[in-house]
């Protein structure tokens, strides 16, 4: 037996599975929770000692003839943290995540210093938003100088990964789009924004390798310690939303996925860039070669968690409570913005639920609202891809919220698109693990492209697929008017 290892660095766990792909199955998986750092403040942080530890023991979990099958492996990881590291590789300050959102006032210094949003988005394709890692680099400056002054290594949370396992530092173009200091565009690192925070920024980011190159090989260190085959190709990697792009079979114009997980995201393959960033859709590139068009809501499956919570419910009992309320919740609106928000662009919003009389006061109306919402910010991000010519065939969808038949019909019937889920969830894990193939074969000397393996190893579950009902899009037309009627109303509020 042959298998490639994907590795899903999630935001609260760390997950591997083993794939082998002449019997086109995995054979094994592991997982292992990560803890969060969280603040009022906005604060959501992790320590690089958390990521060792998990990386360890979903590899320990493993038997040792398992892991002597491992011929490459694949890293997906949460996007646009920051992994500031000394000369020395240690870190020198806890690792920043993507939904940390205390770096408003430097987005805002930023913002000044290039001359405005527009400048900002001709030099990095997208705005400069707290969620990006730019920020929280210029943070470190003002806040933790000490530390900003010994910084050597600048690394997004699967580059870090990807040190771990190969000594290498470097980075590729997908996950360093979504830095905010890269030009997707011009495929290179921005010298203009670097300048903004720091003249010699620029001097210590990695250097960029294409897509289905090898970020290094595994190290004596890493083999020892992991007990993996030393030598093995570790390929470049990917943010895990262009990880899950793999892993859906995303790679041709047409497809959409959406993932409905802590975050929601909804992006799609494409040729050309495609980006909007004032309507939320930002400009990144894919981590096959080519662009991945994204919009992201930083609070998705947090509503209806933080909702379930409240009402003392499991899973299937909180959607069975949802199901009871009709389309449009009664009235009820739920504003789901617990982590702020990136899309629409409120990083000091709060969430609220709104609408209530006392006709519509029930508990049903309120959950299915928490589930509505998380799908009305999908939409505008569909709307936006629409705008710029965007021809969506289809939507597969994924991320612990696809599990749900009542949210796969919501999906389908808001965004008024067919929805299909993979065979198998594992989206982001896949993809790293195919990517893994990918650079496998092509050292080898087989020539393969992305959307050949994604044909042969993404299943799509065709009996599963949900077609919109006419009747039901048009109910949904009203409740998301009227969800953007309060959106609108608030927004002053945060902004």
């Amino acid at each position: 037996m042959k298998t490639v290892a994907g590795i899903d660095m999630g935001t609260q766990s760390i997950k591997v599975v083993l794939y082998d792909w002449e019997s086109k199955k995995i054979v094994s998986k592991a997982q292992e929770p990560v803890d969060i750092i969280a603040e009022n403040d906005g604060t959501r942080e992790q320590k690089t000692e958390w990521y060792d530890s998990a990386m360890k023991k979903c590899f320990d979990a493993f038997s040792a003839e398992q892991k002597s099958t491992i011929k490459a492996i694949g890293i997906s990881g949460h996007q646009h943290g920051f992994v500031p590291l000394d000369a020395d590789g240690k870190a020198l300050y806890n690792v920043k995540l993507w939904n940390d959102t205390s770096t408003v006032e430097e987005c805002k210094i930023l913002t000044e210093q290039a001359g405005g949003n527009d400048a900002v988005i001709a030099e990095v394709c997208n705005l400069m938003l707290p969620g990006f890692t730019a920020p929280k680099i210029f943070w470190l400056k003002r806040h933790k100088p000490e530390a900003f002054a010994k910084l050597k290594y600048i690394m997004l949370p699967h580059d870090y990964l990807n040190w771990s396992l190969t000594g290498t530092y470097v980075a590729e173009y997908g996950d360093a789009s979504g830095m905010a200091i890269f030009n997707g565009v011009r495929r290179q690192w921005s010298k203009k924004i670097c300048d903004l925070i720091d003249p010699s920024l620029i001097s210590l980011l990695p250097p960029l390798i294409e897509a289905d190159k090898p970020a290094g090989t595994v190290s004596k260190k890493a083999a020892s310690l992991f007990g993996i085959p030393e030598g093995i190709p570790v390929s470049s990697g990917g943010g895990d939303n262009m990880m899950g792009a793999i892993g859906t079979g995303t790679v041709r114009d047409g497809f959409l996925t959406m993932s409905l997980g802590t975050s929601g995201t909804l992006y799609g393959y494409s040729d050309s860039p495609v980006a909007d960033p004032v309507k939320g859709l930002s400009g990144f590139n894919s981590s096959t070669g080519g662009y991945l068009p994204l919009l992201c809501t930083m609070n998705c499956t947090v509503a209806t968690e933080e909702t379930r919570k409240l009402f003392e419910l499991d899973v299937k009992a909180f959607d069975a409570c949802a199901a009871q309320a009709p389309i449009g919740s009664d009235g009820v609106v739920f504003l789901p913005f617990f982590n702020g928000e990136r899309t629409p662009n409120l990083p000091n919003g709060r969430a609220s639920i709104v609408g209530l009389t006392a006709a519509n006061s029930r508990r049903a109306n309120i959950a299915r609202a928490a589930m509505e919402s998380a799908i009305f910010g999908m939409r505008i991000g569909l709307e936006a891809f629409q705008a710029l010519g965007f021809r969506a065939k289809e939507i597969r969808l994924i991320g612990g919220g696809s599990k749900s038949p009542l949210w796969r019909e919501m999906a389908a019937n808001i965004m008024n698109l067919p929805v299909k889920r993979p065979v198998n969830d594992e989206a982001a894990a896949m993809g790293s693990a195919i990517q893994a193939l990918w650079c496998l074969q092509n050292l080898e000397g087989t020539k393969t492209s992305i959307g050949a393996l994604t044909d042969a190893h993404i299943e799509i579950n065709e009996a599963e697929c949900i077609n919109p009902d006419p009747a039901a899009v048009s109910a949904y037309n009203k409740a998301y008017a009227e969800y953007n009627r309060y959106l609108e109303a608030l927004t002053p509020l945060y902004s």
